[in-house]
């Protein structure tokens, strides 16, 4: 049987408080460098892949989860391979790097997003990796895009943060309540055997989705954990109970 996460986040998921200043102060010296690649079009490789993102799109290698999320699926932690015949969920896409990444598994992908400019950033890198047959976006809110479709794979990298956003980039950062209205409505998008992969951090509301994922009948595990100093990220893995 697949061992629920306990809650708050586990005694081991803890950051080292000296790694945390030290990180922080790298990054703020980093900082000038990073801006760059932030809030304008830029040309990102992740694993190899080329993927082009717009200003009003959250950069996923510069912060980090969405690209390491697609190296997961990448490192084969799926037995999916290419030419099956599984279906995927992109939720949330942004960049489209997820749903490359699902289509080169071999997934029929669906990938959604709020934001009209991450469909719109999403739809080029589809086209220009050549996955326009495996790949459909969509806009909408959540799962609404795709109500009463079942999915094989779910794909999550939530907005972390509480709050109302402020701008379209900031749909990326912050929510009033996506985590539990997508806890509410993963089950009944998943196929008997589906599951879910989210990646949550140490900063912002992880154990905030991970009960309301156990409330709506889903068991949690962790699939891959990753120490960047100032915080820890892990990819959970969320099937129907």
């Amino acid at each position: 049987m697949t061992p629920r996460v306990s809650f708050p986040l586990p005694l081991s998921v803890r950051v080292n408080p000296i790694l945390r200043y030290c990180s922080i102060v790298w990054l703020m010296l980093k900082r000038p460098f990073l801006l760059r690649r932030v809030r304008c079009h830029v040309l990102e490789r992740v694993a190899g892949v080329p993927i082009l993102v717009f200003p009003d799109v959250l950069n996923p290698v510069v912060f980090r989860s969405g690209a390491w999320l697609a190296r997961v699926l990448a490192d084969g932690a799926t037995d999916r391979q290419p030419g099956g015949t599984g279906r995927a969920l992109d939720m949330g896409t942004g960049s489209g790097v997820g749903a490359i990444f699902a289509a080169r598994r071999g997934y029929q992908v669906v990938a959604v997003d709020l934001n009209p400019e991450a469909v719109r950033c999403a739809r080029v890198n589809v086209l220009m990796n050549g996955f326009e047959e495996r790949v459909q976006v969509r806009q909408g809110d959540l799962f609404a895009p795709v109500a009463d479709e079942k999915f094989d794979l779910v794909l999550f990298n939530p907005p972390y943060f509480r709050g109302d956003p402020k701008d379209l980039l900031d749909l990326a950062w912050r929510s009033v309540d996506v985590l539990e209205r997508f806890a509410a409505g993963l089950p009944s998008a998943l196929t008997p055997g589906g599951q879910a992969w989210i990646v949550l951090s140490t900063d912002g509301e992880a154990p905030a989705l991970l009960q309301a994922l156990e409330q709506n009948g889903m068991a949690v595990r962790v699939i891959a954990r990753r120490n960047l100093g100032n915080e820890i990220m892990s990819v959970y893995c969320a099937e129907l109970a």
